[in-house]
């Protein structure tokens, strides 16, 4: 990748990440771990003719980045755990209305205030299961800075082509961290923009699907009027409990995303001939676990890994691919255990699962997961 070496911490990542896919609008309540990327697109935000907001809460955060989404603008908010709660309500909104927005939420510990300043990954299943209702989640979980800068880019990318918002996951330890990366030309990420409509106004249905299941979103104030509400709704926008029609727009938000795994998916998976034992670990935790991996090899202990990069939808197949080849996976994770159920109910008992859990505000070091990997050989 050719481009501007620079020495960013993970939350400025994200903020530039923001810009370069075009994102033109911010609203946030400023909470740590998360600050720093209000703080700079404070700045940023006006010289490239954007907007930014700071509300009230983070209700009105949340409520503000899906009416600059609705008026065409590429949209951020960032949080942390206590924040993110507040949001929950909105983001069932944005869902279920298909407004395009991404969510930066870098998990402290908890819960409620908890640890300010303390590294947490204890929101993975509020990521997945925190608004209420069935509909998608998709969840970027980047472990490194330039990984959050590039995966800053994808989640616009995701949301403004699927019209739902898209959450990027990271923790206290990669939102701090300070690491060279390279900010790539302009044009060496791929942008992609909502589908519009190309009919005349007159004739525009906001959730007309006939030409295929994400439709064509107009930008308020371009002389396309719609209608928009967290009701259930006709292809005009209009409420209806018709079961004829909701279980269909129901069916069809999933599938947005069932239906483009190939575009959302993403992660690394490492097979190391004879492994008996695989890792499975995401964020931070993840570049422990790297380290604990080499140390292994180095004493004979060949270790797979698998590292999601998108959190949600899980990786189900390479977890059960590497569940074929190991007698056991290690799940380390900064929480008492959340991933580790998902990866049980994954592979349904053809390996044994255990854990590498901290919540002291600490993070899990090499030391604790090639511990637990010498125990289970």
């Amino acid at each position: 990748m050719s481009g501007k070496e620079v020495f960013y911490q993970g939350n400025e990542a994200c903020a530039e990440g923001a810009l370069y896919a075009g994102c033109r609008f911010f609203g946030g309540y400023p909470i740590t771990p998360s600050t720093e990327v209000a703080e700079l697109l404070s700045r940023r935000l006006p010289k490239v003719g954007g907007a930014f907001i700071q509300m009230e809460d983070e209700i009105a955060a949340m409520a503000s980045i899906i009416g600059a989404s609705l008026v065409g603008k590429k949209s951020l908010t960032a949080t942390s755990g206590p924040g993110m709660s507040l949001k929950l309500e909105n983001l069932g909104f944005a869902c279920i209305t298909e407004v395009p927005c991404v969510i930066l939420n870098v998990m402290r510990g908890g819960p409620s205030t908890g640890l300010p300043t303390g590294p947490s990954q204890s929101d993975v299943m509020q990521a997945k299961w925190g608004t209420h209702g069935d509909h998608p989640a998709i969840v970027l979980t980047p472990a490194s800075v330039q990984e959050i800068f590039n995966e800053t880019v994808r989640a616009f990318n995701i949301s403004e082509r699927l019209r739902t918002p898209v959450i990027l996951l990271t923790d206290e330890i990669i939102g701090h961290m300070r690491e060279k990366i390279v900010i790539p030309e302009k044009g060496e990420l791929e942008i992609w923009d909502r589908p519009r409509p190309d009919c005349p106004p007159e004739e525009y249905l906001p959730y007309d699907t006939s030409k295929g299941i994400v439709p064509p979103m107009a930008d308020f104030g371009s002389g396309y009027r719609f209608h928009v509400t967290g009701l259930n709704h006709d292809a005009s926008g209009f409420p209806t409990n018709k079961p004829s029609l909701v279980e269909p727009e129901e069916e069809r938000l999933m599938a947005k995303v069932t239906e483009n795994l190939d575009m959302i998916e993403k992660y690394e998976y490492f097979q190391k001939d004879g492994a008996k034992v695989g890792v499975m670990a995401f964020g931070s935790s993840a570049r422990s676990a790297k380290a604990a991996i080499k140390q292994a090899q180095e004493e004979g202990i060949p270790v797979d890994l698998l590292r999601p990069v998108t959190l949600w939808p899980y990786p189900e197949g390479p977890t059960i691919e590497m569940a074929g080849r190991v007698d056991t996976i290690v799940v380390p994770e900064m929480n008492l255990g959340q991933m580790i159920n998902e990866v049980q109910r994954c592979i349904e008992g053809r390996a044994k699962v255990v854990g590498v859990n901290r919540v002291d505000g600490d993070p899990i070091t090499p030391e604790n997961i090639l511990q637990k990997i010498r125990e289970v050989v």
